[in-house]
C-alpha cells in the first residue's frame, strides 16, 4: 500500500493540524484505511473489513462506473452551474421520475446539510411562517440553522432552545412514549404534533415546517408506526405548514420495496419538500431538494436569487447519474429487500438465543438492534454497545452504535451487501455476544446474579463509570459524536471482562 506517513504518524499530524471536534470511528484504536471496494474497506496492512455502516458508498466503495462517468465528464468540462448543461437538466428529469408527479423541481447542493437548510427557506418562505417542528433525537446536518432543530446535538444546560422550535417525541414503538401494546401507537404519536401546533398558535406562533427523517438513523434506527407521517401531515397542513421529509440517509433504494423511504406510508403519502444527499454520489459531494412548483414559485416571488456555485455542477450530476444506472443495471434497489430481509431473519434467531437482544427493528439494508440490560425494563446496554463494536472490528467487521442512548447497533452498509457478507456478520456478532454473555452472567434469563457476583460487580462498575462520565449530554461529549464510539467505556469494560 502506497502511504504519505505511518499510522503513527498520521495520528500525530491530525493532532496537529485537524481540529480537535473532529473525530473518528474507534478513537482508542483507529483504523488507517487506504483503499476500498464494493462492501470492503483496507488498511495500511492489507486487512480486510467488511463494512455495515458506510451508506455514503451506496452502490459500493470506488464503483468503476461511478469513477468512470466523473474521469469522463472531468476530462470534458467542470463549472459554474450557471452555465447551461444538459446533465443538470437530465439529472433532475430521472430524479423526479422516481418521485411522486408534483415533486418536479429540484434544487442542487453539495451535502445533506445544504439540502437540509435550504428546504427550511423553502418552508418559510412559502407563507411567511417561522416556527419548525422537529424530532427528540433528530439530526439534520451540521449548519447552524439545522443545528438548531437537531435535538441530537442540544447540549444540556448549554444549548437553549430556540422559542421557534418545538421539539415531538420519537414515534419509536420500543421505548417511546407510545409502545407496540398501544391500540393505536401512530395517532397517539401524531396528537402529540397536533398538541404543538395548538399549543404554537396559542402563543400567537405560525408552524413553517415539520421536519423528519423518514426513518430516523441517529435517534436509533427507527420505524415510524404505519400511518403516522399521514396522520401528521394533515394536521401540519392544516395549520399553513409544509412536510419536509428527509431521505439524505435513507433513500435510494435503501428499503427495498421502494426508492425513497417515505413511501412505505402509501401512495396517499406525499411530502412537500424532499431532501436528500449521502448516497446520490457514492462519496462525491452531492446533495438535492425537491418540491412542488407551488413551492418553487413563491420561493422565486421573494426577489432573492438562490444561487450555488457547484450544486448540480456537470461532473456532480454525471455522477449522480451513474449512480441511479448502477442501482438499476445491477438490481440494487431488489438486492437490498433480499438480503435485508435474510440479515433480519438471521438477527431475530440471534434475539432468540441472546438476552443482550432487545429489538430487532428495520427495513431492506437499514436495520438497528436494540441491546438491553434487562427486557421488560428495557434498560439500555450502552457499555456493551461499545464494547461489542471493538470487538467486531477485530473480527473485521465494522458496525457503529447510535441511539439516544448509543445502545443500538447500526447496520447500513453499501448496496452491494450479499447473503454471504450478512452470514459472516452474524456469525461474529454470535460469537462476540457469546462470549461477553458468559463473561457477565446474562447467557440466559435462568441465571442468576447470586451465581456470578464478582462478574456482575464488574459490569455494574462499568456502567457506573459510564454514567459519571456523562454529566453532561453524552450525545455533544466531544468523545461520543455521530459515530457512538466510546473509547473510556470500552476500554474500561474490556480490562475488566478480562480480569
Amino acid at each position: 500500500m502506497c502511504e504519505l506517513y505511518s499510522k503513527r504518524d498520521t495520528l500525530e499530524l491530525r493532532k496537529k493540524h485537524i481540529g480537535p471536534s473532529c473525530k473518528v470511528f474507534f478513537a482508542s484504536d483507529p483504523i488507517k484505511i487506504v483503499r476500498a471496494r464494493r462492501q470492503y474497506m483496507f488498511d495500511e496492512n492489507g486487512e480486510q473489513y467488511l463494512d455495515c455502516i458506510n451508506n455514503v458508498a451506496h452502490v459500493g466503495h470506488c464503483h468503476p462506473e461511478v469513477v468512470k462517468a466523473a474521469l469522463k465528464q472531468m476530462e470534458l468540462l467542470n463549472t459554474n452551474s450557471r452555465f447551461l448543461h444538459d446533465n443538470i437538466v437530465e439529472y433532475a428529469k430521472r430524479l423526479s421520475a422516481t418521485l411522486p408527479e408534483k415533486l418536479s423541481v429540484c434544487y442542487f447542493t453539495n451535502s445533506g446539510s445544504e439540502a437540509n437548510d435550504l428546504a427550511l427557506r423553502l418552508a418559510r418562505q412559502f407563507r411567511g411562517h417561522q416556527d419548525v417542528i422537529t424530532l427528540d433525537h433528530a439530526y439534520h446536518g451540521h449548519l447552524s440553522s439545522l443545528i438548531e432543530i437537531s435535538p441530537y446535538k442540544f447540549q444540556k444546560g448549554k444549548d437553549v432552545k430556540k422559542e421557534f422550535v418545538h421539539v415531538a417525541p420519537t414515534p419509536d414503538t420500543y421505548r417511546g412514549k407510545y409502545r407496540e401494546d398501544h391500540a393505536d401507537p401512530a395517532s397517539a404519536y401524531a396528537d402529540e404534533v397536533k398538541k404543538i401546533i395548538e399549543d404554537a398558535h396559542n402563543s400567537g406562533r405560525k408552524i413553517a415546517a415539520f421536519i423528519a427523517e423518514s426513518m430516523q438513523s441517529c435517534g436509533g434506527q427507527i420505524i415510524p408506526p404505519a400511518g403516522y407521517f399521514q396522520k401528521v401531515a394533515k394536521y401540519v397542513h392544516g395549520a399553513g405548514g409544509v412536510f419536509i421529509a428527509d431521505e439524505v440517509q435513507v433513500g435510494l433504494g435503501r428499503v427495498g420495496k421502494h426508492f425513497w423511504s417515505f413511501q412505505m406510508d402509501g401512495e396517499d403519502f406525499v411530502p412537500d419538500i424532499v431532501t436528500m444527499g449521502k448516497p446520490m454520489g457514492n462519496g462525491h459531494p452531492v446533495a438535492c431538494v425537491v418540491t412542488t412548483k407551488e413551492i418553487a414559485e413563491a420561493f422565486s416571488s421573494s426577489g432573492m436569487e438562490y444561487f450555488n456555485t457547484y450544486g448540480g455542477n456537470p461532473v456532480s450530476c454525471a455522477v449522480g447519474l451513474a449512480v441511479l444506472d448502477i442501482i438499476e443495471n445491477e438490481d440494487l434497489q431488489r438486492n437490498a429487500m433480499r438480503v435485508g430481509n435474510y440479515l433480519t431473519e438471521l438477527l431475530k434467531k440471534q434475539k432468540a438465543k441472546h438476552t443482550l437482544i432487545g429489538d430487532i427493528r428495520g427495513v431492506g439494508l437499514f436495520i438497528g438492534i436494540d441491546l438491553v440490560k434487562d427486557h421488560l425494563k428495557r434498560t439500555p446496554a450502552t457499555a456493551e454497545a461499545q464494547h461489542i463494536i471493538y470487538k467486531m472490528k477485530e473480527k473485521r467487521v465494522l458496525l457503529s452504535a447510535d441511539g439516544p442512548h448509543r445502545n443500538v447497533l447500526k447496520i447500513k452498509p453499501p448496496m452491494c451487501f450479499t447473503e454471504e457478507d450478512a452470514k459472516f456478520m452474524v456469525d461474529q456478532l454470535d460469537g462476540v455476544l457469546t462470549v461477553l454473555e458468559e463473561a457477565t452472567g446474562t447467557k440466559s434469563e435462568s441465571v442468576t446474579s447470586e451465581n456470578i457476583p464478582c462478574k456482575t460487580k464488574m459490569l455494574k462498575e462499568a456502567h457506573v463509570e459510564l454514567l459519571r462520565d456523562s454529566t453532561t449530554d453524552s450525545r455533544e461529549n466531544p468523545s461520543r459524536k455521530r459515530n457512538g464510539m466510546c473509547a473510556d467505556t470500552h476500554s474500561l469494560l474490556s480490562k475488566r471482562l478480562k480480569t
